[in-house]
C-alpha cells in the first residue's frame, strides 16, 4: 500500500553544506525541476551535486558582497518566461502543475547569477579576447574571410498604433497606411516631421547597431532598404511597426563572422575559469553527509 512521505521523512537532511543543510525535499524538487528540462530522470548523485555547488556559489558571492536581492531575482525569472513566450503566472501555474515550487527555480536563478557576476568579475582580463586571438582562430578554423564587410546602422523604429481586440480589416487598413508612407518617405528627417505629428504613430530614438548585432533576417532586409527609407511594415503587439533607416556605413570592427569565434572562445575561457574556480571553493568547503 503506497503512502506519502511524511514531512520527517522529506526534512530528512541529505547533505550540509558549511552547517547549510540539503534535504530530501530540496533533492526530490531539483531532480523535478531538472526532468521538467532534460526529459529523462537525473541521476540522484549529479542533483545532490548541483545542489551543493549552489550552496558554495551563494556563499562565495556574500564573501564579495554579491546577493542578488529579491526583485533581482524576480526580474531575471520574468526574463526567463518572456525568453519562452510565457507570462510569469503562465509558468509558475506550468511548473505547479509538475509539483514543483516556484522557488526552486529561483534558488536556481540567484545561484546563476551570483556565479556570472563572480567569474566575470574577477577574471575579466583574462576573459578578454582580442583582435589578434580572434584572426589566429579564424585562420585555423579554415576561414578564409574572417573579415567579411559588416556595417553599422542606424535606424529610428516607427510604429502605427493600432488599438488592442482591433478588427483584422483595421489592421490590414493601417498596414496599407504605412506601404503608401514606405513609397513617400525618403529620408530620416522627413520621417520625423511626420511621425512627431502624426495620431497614433511614433518615431522612436535613433539605434545603433552593427551587423554582428543583428540575425541574419534583419540584415537582409535592412541592406535591401536604402538609406532614408522605411523598411516593410511588420504586425506586432504595438501596431504596425517599420524601421527608417538613417545611415549604414561599412565597419570591420565586429562582423557577424567575427562575433561568433569571439563568443565561442569567449564561452571556452569562461567556461574553463567557472570550473577551475568552483573546484576551489568547493575544495574549501565543509562538506558532510549524515550517517545513515
Amino acid at each position: 500500500m503506497a503512502a506519502s512521505p511524511s514531512p520527517a521523512w522529506a526534512q530528512q537532511v541529505v547533505v550540509m553544506v558549511n552547517g547549510d543543510p540539503i534535504t530530501e525535499f530540496d533533492v526530490q524538487q531539483r531532480s523535478k525541476l531538472l526532468m521538467l528540462s532534460t526529459h529523462k530522470q537525473p541521476d540522484r548523485k549529479d542533483v545532490i551535486n548541483e545542489l551543493i555547488d549552489e550552496k558554495v556559489k551563494i556563499r562565495e558571492g556574500k564573501k564579495f558582497g554579491i546577493d542578488p536581492s529579491a526583485n533581482d531575482v524576480d526580474q531575471s525569472y520574468a526574463a526567463m518566461s518572456g525568453r519562452m513566450h510565457l507570462s510569469t503566472d503562465q509558468l509558475t501555474k506550468s511548473l505547479e502543475s509538475q509539483g514543483i515550487r516556484v522557488d526552486t527555480l529561483k534558488q536556481r536563478i540567484r545561484a546563476d547569477m551570483v556565479w556570472g557576476n563572480l567569474v566575470r568579475g574577477r577574471y575579466k582580463e583574462s576573459l578578454q579576447i582580442g583582435e589578434k586571438e580572434v584572426a589566429a582562430a579564424a585562420q585555423e578554423s579554415g576561414d578564409q574571410k574572417p573579415d567579411t564587410q559588416g556595417f553599422e546602422y542606424k535606424m529610428q523604429p516607427v510604429v502605427l498604433v493600432v488599438p488592442h481586440g482591433s478588427s483584422q480589416e483595421v489592421i490590414e487598413s493601417r498596414k496599407k497606411e504605412a506601404e503608401a508612407l514606405r513609397a513617400r518617405i525618403q529620408t530620416c528627417v522627413e520621417a520625423n516631421a511626420f511621425f512627431k505629428t502624426m495620431q497614433n504613430a511614433a518615431i522612436r530614438e535613433t539605434v545603433v547597431k552593427t551587423s554582428a548585432d543583428l540575425p541574419p533576417s534583419l540584415r537582409e532586409i535592412l541592406d535591401n532598404t536604402p538609406v532614408g527609407h522605411l523598411t516593410p511594415p511588420e504586425i506586432t503587439r504595438q501596431g504596425v511597426e517599420m524601421v527608417a533607416l538613417c545611415a549604414k556605413e561599412p565597419t570591420k570592427v565586429d562582423t557577424p563572422k567575427k562575433r561568433e569565434i569571439r563568443d565561442k572562445m569567449y564561452n571556452e575561457k569562461y567556461e574553463a575559469k567557472s570550473k577551475a574556480y568552483l573546484r576551489d571553493v568547493r575544495a574549501s568547503a565543509m562538506i558532510e553527509y549524515p550517517k545513515q
